[in-house]
């Protein structure tokens, strides 16, 4: 047999380095590139400035961003309340594909719709943004909930923190495309008004739609759990409550990755408000428009190669040591925040939240993935989303609390740092080892499970 030549070789090599060596895994990651752009243009930058400014128009000052903030607590609570059931079911039915397409069409089709928001329709505006979070953060349940059954436990970091570089390349591509399209309008021929920003809306679902396809098409349906007897043929929706109900009371069995779960939701809590909150805090400082909207821009391009270079850190040092990094660099976030005054400041703040963002956040998955059993993803993971969103609730809530009790917004961004610090101290007692021990042995069991046939549903 020929030797291979080294071209195809180095290739291979460099692929498995960033976790992206299998059709599957190229595809699992491409979802990221399909929706990152929704967060980027929808919830981060053009579309809360649109609400504010064109929707809200006709609302007294203040009312558009208190309607603005309701939406996205109503949107992230009902998927929050939602999750577990949801992932519950998706376990035992092959439905985790079906799930993710039946999400990514809600959202799809209203961030269609809000090419017909115009002046005064804020109501229209509110709720397809309750519509678009809906779809975008169910869809999300479903698809980390297929991590840990396309990846080897030696590989998900890896994959993990891919996926989110992925994310943060197309977000950057298409964000920078509706930038220069509404900046410059006369380029392409447009009129100056509110064409541009709805096109921009109108390219981001056309964007999700054609990227989410190699998802559908490459990666396998997940295998479903093996029912006891007892449940076979039951009600499914029955059946989910009682397999959530088991779930939660197995937690307890699963304590590393509870706490995990526990350490996720407070740290998360922070990076999240900082997210949510620093074009609104920006703007209050006096910096322009197109340099917040820049920034974002430079974030999703800085966090390229760093979410990579986060993938290959946690292969050296471990996942948990290195999300310890990043918690560190966001403290350092929040005091610098304190002290920001010019655009200046602005810029270098995005770089360093760029530098850490995205491999935190995708270690934090991956970290949790490798500790729970397979045959229970969706219903962990939806566990993991609950965390997840209620940590977007209450970040905001104790932001806003803090400039009521304070007067200055300053101090409600020096305050973020307690999120870090709570999280990080609680994450130490992680123990990753006995974590990931467990869920070898759960999975082991589900193993000899199926291949009773007793135990096989009909």
């Amino acid at each position: 047999m020929s030797e291979p030549t080294p071209g195809p070789a180095h290739k291979r090599s460099i692929l498995e380095s960033l976790g992206l060596h299998r059709p599957e895994l190229r595809a699992w990651a491409m979802y990221d590139w399909a929706i990152t752009g929704m967060w980027a243009v929808i919830v981060a930058t053009v579309f809360p400035i649109y609400f504010a400014k064109v929707a809200g128009a006709d609302l007294a000052p203040g009312l558009a961003t208190r309607y603005f903030g309701i939406a996205t607590t109503l949107g992230l609570a009902f998927i929050a309340l939602l999750a577990p059931i949801m992932g519950a079911f998706a376990d035992f039915r092959a439905v985790k594909k079906k799930m993710i397409g039946t999400f990514a069409g809600i959202g799809i089709a209203a961030v269609a719709c809000m090419f017909f928001i115009h002046q005064g329709d804020w109501l229209l505006a509110a709720i397809l943004f309750v519509l678009a979070n809906i779809g975008a953060n169910g869809s999300m349940v479903f698809y980390d909930a297929m991590l840990p059954h396309i990846a080897r436990e030696d590989e998900i970091d890896r994959v993990s923190t891919a996926g989110f570089a992925i994310g943060y390349a197309g977000a950057g591509i298409l964000l920078a495309i509706n930038l220069t399209v509404i900046m410059k309008p006369d380029w392409f021929g447009l009129p100056d008004t509110t064409l541009p920003t709805r096109l921009a809306f109108l390219s981001v679902a056309l964007w999700w739609f054609c990227f989410a396809i190699p998802l559908f098409r490459r990666v396998p349906e997940p295998p479903v759990a093996v029912l006891p007897a007892s449940q076979a043929g039951r009600n499914p929706i029955g059946v989910a409550f009682e397999r959530l109900g088991q779930t939660f009371k197995e937690l307890r069995g699963y304590k590393q990755a509870s706490l995990m779960l526990l350490a996720f939701l407070v740290y998360n809590d922070g990076i999240g408000t900082i997210i949510r909150m620093a074009a609104i805090y920006g703007e209050e400082k006096g910096i322009e428009s197109h340099v917040l909207i820049g920034s974002i821009v430079m974030v999703q391009f800085v966090g390229i190669p760093c979410t990579f270079l986060f993938g290959a850190l946690a292969g050296r040092i471990g996942a948990k040591p290195a999300i310890f990094i990043g918690l560190v660099v966001y403290a350092g976030i929040s005091v610098l925040g304190y002290f920001m005054q010019t655009w200046v400041h602005f810029v270098i703040l995005a770089a360093l939240v760029g530098l850490v963002q995205g491999g935190t956040q995708a270690l934090s998955r991956s970290l949790f993935a490798s500790m729970v059993p397979r045959e229970k993803s969706g219903e962990f993971f939806g566990f993991f989303a609950v965390f997840e969103k209620f940590a977007g609730i209450f970040g905001p809530l104790i932001f806003t609390a803090m400039i009521i009790v304070t007067g200055a917004s300053q101090y409600a961004i020096l305050s973020i740092i307690a999120f870090f610090i709570v999280g990080g101290a609680i994450l130490i007692f992680v123990d990753v080892d006995e974590g990931r021990r467990v869920a070898r042995e759960a999975n082991r069991a589900a193993d000899e499970r199926a291949r009773t046939p007793e135990m096989s549903v009909p």
